[in-house]
């Protein structure tokens, strides 16, 4: 394994004695030239556990291990608001090379784009060509990890796909893992091999991608499941969510954090003394 996470937590001081542990029971493993993904809704702690795992969590006390010193780079949701707006592409792309200086020009053909993009601001670029800036960016640090972080959020669907269809390519011709957070199982489906299912700071199931799929056991992963559209599905089908939001970290519930809005939630779910999901013995 280039990376193996145990156990990871991340809390927050609120003072007062108070805490927030957004992130409470994470373990996970990243093989080499491996894609696999982190998946759950937003507030389930996996943008959070993917920066604690790169050491770019401030403030916070974080308890586990991280075995493996890989070198990790990111691709991020929002290309504008990560992208310096007054400092040209191409300087950015020097700046995450290790040397800081060098010829981006095979960074930017890789990624599809013109050598004259070095030379624009990034207000001069779609949100497609900026999200291509950002991986040229992650790919200059010649990473063993790249972690791409809902990294189409915020751009249309026709981009969408050929932006992960170029993280894809890169990282199978560069060697370099991926990983994915969504929370698409849609994507996980066509762009990793592995899944770790995240739920409330913790993992609640986890596998290889067509096991899971195809049999998922925790309620939560079936809700996730459920709730991908389907193309033969009828018109006027409604679409299917799961009740509820996922709660604060502040306020996780007592037992099986996801039980207030399971269907299947037994008695035994609520209690402190929890042990696991019935679902899955």
């Amino acid at each position: 394994m280039i990376l193996s996470v145990r156990h990871l937590r991340v809390a927050f001081n609120l003072g007062g004695g108070r805490k927030s542990v957004p992130v409470r029971d994470v373990s996970f493993d990243i093989p080499g030239k491996g894609r696999v993904a982190l998946v759950g809704e937003s507030g389930c702690g996996k943008s959070l556990a993917s920066l604690a795992v790169g050491h770019l969590v401030d403030r916070a006390e974080i308890t586990g291990t991280i075995e493996g010193s890989p070198k990790i780079s990111y691709v991020f949701q929002n290309p504008m608001q990560s992208l310096d707006p007054v400092m040209k592409a191409g300087r950015q792309i020097e700046e995450a090379m290790p040397s800081g200086r060098g010829d981006v020009a095979p960074l930017l053909e890789s990624v599809g784009l013109p050598a004259d993009v070095a030379g624009r601001y990034p207000c001069e670029l779609s949100g497609g060509q900026q999200q291509r800036v950002m991986i040229a960016m992650a790919l200059a640090g010649e990473p063993d990890v790249l972690v791409a972080d809902e990294p189409t959020t915020a751009l249309d669907v026709t981009t969408q796909r050929d932006v992960l269809d170029l993280i894809d390519r890169v990282a199978k011709e560069r060697g370099t893992a991926i990983l994915l957070i969504t929370h698409n199982l849609g994507l996980v489906a066509r762009y990793s091999d592995f899944v770790n299912v995240m739920y409330a700071g913790e993992i609640v199931e986890a596998g290889p991608v067509p096991e899971v799929l195809a049999s998922p056991r925790h309620p939560y992963t079936r809700g996730l499941l459920a709730a991908v559209p389907r193309l033969d599905a009828p018109k006027d089908a409604p679409l299917a969510d799961i009740p509820g939001t996922v709660p604060p970290p502040t306020d996780w519930p007592a037992g099986c954090a996801f039980h207030p809005r399971c269907s299947v939630a037994r008695p035994e779910c609520s209690s402190p003394s929890f042990s696991g999901c019935p679902e899955m013995r």
